[in-house]
């Protein structure tokens, strides 16, 4: 699939690494392409700086906003929230018109120091604008309410997980649909078949 990540702070990087391992097409979209990969300094939350990262994940092109959402199936704002809409229409309109669009960006106010506090919030929200402005993308908001780590990584968050193998598990004895684990974080766990068992021929 051809994924565009739209931003190029620690998220951007992180979902378009993640994405390009899983063997999708990936680019980063940005306002000056030339600029970001000339960039030699630290993240603002003290990440490697761009151009490093990008020696290190060459396969992953680097483009304008509009040029990494024309060629994508599917796209994701990971932009600085109060910057999305900007950026979103800097990509072009026409460019995200029946595509999924995934919004993961917060629209972060620091206006009053830090702890920054949500603006838009309560009665309107950073993907309702993006939705409103762009009514023919298909805006999906999600993973905005975790670090960039967890969301490529979420077994790496101590606690309750669920895994589920494909059929034909290894798990004895062999069976043709899915058997599902789940980890309680307590030491303890129990596995289970999502469909029960085909009926005994009569």
């Amino acid at each position: 699939m051809k994924i565009a990540v739209l931003g190029t702070g620690t998220v951007g990087p992180t979902i378009a690494a993640a994405l390009s391992a899983l063997g999708h097409d990936v680019v980063i979209g940005t306002r000056d392409p030339q600029a970001t990969l000339a960039r030699t300094e630290p993240g603002a939350t003290g990440g490697a700086p761009f151009a490093e990262w990008h020696a290190a994940h060459g396969e992953i092109e680097v483009g304008t906003f509009a040029d990494a959402a024309a060629g994508a199936d599917v796209v994701v704002n990971a932009t600085n929230g109060a910057g999305s809409l900007a950026a979103l229409t800097a990509a072009g309109a026409e460019n995200l018109a029946g595509k999924v669009l995934m919004d993961i960006a917060n629209p972060l106010d620091f206006s009053h120091g830090f702890p920054p506090s949500l603006n838009p919030v309560n009665t309107d929200s950073l993907g309702e604008q993006i939705q409103r402005t762009f009514p023919e993308a298909r805006v999906v908001k999600t993973l905005n309410t975790m670090t960039a780590s967890v969301m490529v990584d979420p077994a790496s968050v101590a606690g309750e997980t669920t895994r589920c193998s494909s059929p034909a598990t290894t798990l004895p004895p062999k069976r043709p649909w899915p058997v599902c684990s789940r980890n309680l974080g307590t030491g303890t766990s129990s596995i289970w078949a999502t469909s029960p068992p085909p009926a005994a021929p009569k």
